[in-house]
């Protein structure tokens, strides 16, 4: 898959530099890079055009852009290479194949850094990552949507969890989540290429959910109806003013609020079913 780069202005406030990040990303903009006064968005070729950004009232006003560039799959790859730098998160390390294993850690987990949204340098998937660490996951069935790379789950199995389903609707995901569930050994884990429309009545003692907030509250009813009765849900892939939106959707669906974490305003947060 080709993707186009849209290289703008980045603002020098960092509020305004959120919103302009979210309304690129409800625009369907995967991936963001930041640089010291520029912003690199990044969304399928398929998906861009130019009446796109002309939907958003606020890019219309706001949105100063630099250029556009096609970025071709196999260039993708040496600028993800090129970048990539080990991630610890406490005794968690996330790393490529080319850099050195680190034994002193208690989870020692192989991404290839390809296009897939997950390599825990987003602050999203370093919260979860975070909040999973401390979750109890022996024995149980876990969901990971959304699941990128699938380092969220390829961490769940790492950890005990009986049997993982990993699901995302980007092809490029699918198929990286496979290469890397094989790096690490992994034999314990479902990929499906798809949405929330494959759940069936399958149930699961823990799901991880980081997407953006539009799909976010549209898709947690399915959630909520496959989550066992006192299983634990963490959502992730928004900003802490969003989370009123999340929890009150949480709530009408049974999910009783827990707690959350934030990191430059991005959230995760937990929520038990009733």
């Amino acid at each position: 898959m080709n993707y186009t780069e849209l290289i703008c202005k980045k603002p020098v406030d960092t509020e305004e530099l959120e919103i302009l990040i979210a309304e690129l990303a409800a625009l369907g903009f995967e991936s963001f890079t930041e640089e010291e006064d520029r912003l690199l968005a990044y969304i399928p070729e398929k998906d861009f055009s130019d009446q796109l950004l002309k939907e958003s009232d606020y890019l219309r006003e706001h949105l100063e852009v630099i250029t556009v560039n096609s970025i071709k799959e196999q260039n993708w790859n040496a600028v993800w290479e090129s970048n990539y730098e080990p991630v610890c998160i406490r005794n968690c390390g996330i790393r490529a194949p080319f850099h050195p294993a680190n034994n002193e850690l208690a989870y020692d987990i192989v991404i290839q850094p390809k296009m897939s949204f997950g390599t825990a340098h987003h602050e999203t998937t370093a919260l979860i990552i975070d909040m999973l660490l401390d979750e109890d996951v022996r024995g149980k069935k876990v969901l990971d949507m959304g699941c990128g790379t699938g380092v969220l789950a390829i961490l769940a199995s790492m950890k005990g969890a009986a049997h993982i389903t990993a699901i995302d609707n980007d092809e490029w995901a699918y198929t990286n989540t496979l290469e890397n569930c094989g790096l690490n050994n992994i034999d314990n884990i479902t990929v499906a290429l798809g949405d929330e429309h494959l759940l069936g009545e399958e149930t699961f003692g823990l799901i991880l959910a980081n997407i953006n907030k539009n799909v976010l509250l549209e898709t947690i009813p399915a959630y909520a109806r496959v989550l066992e009765k006192g299983g634990r849900i963490i959502f992730s892939g928004f900003y802490e003013n969003d989370l009123e939106d999340i929890h009150n959707k949480a709530e009408v669906n049974g999910l009783a609020y827990s707690f959350h974490k934030t990191k430059n305003n991005w959230v995760a947060a937990t929520f038990i079913k009733k």
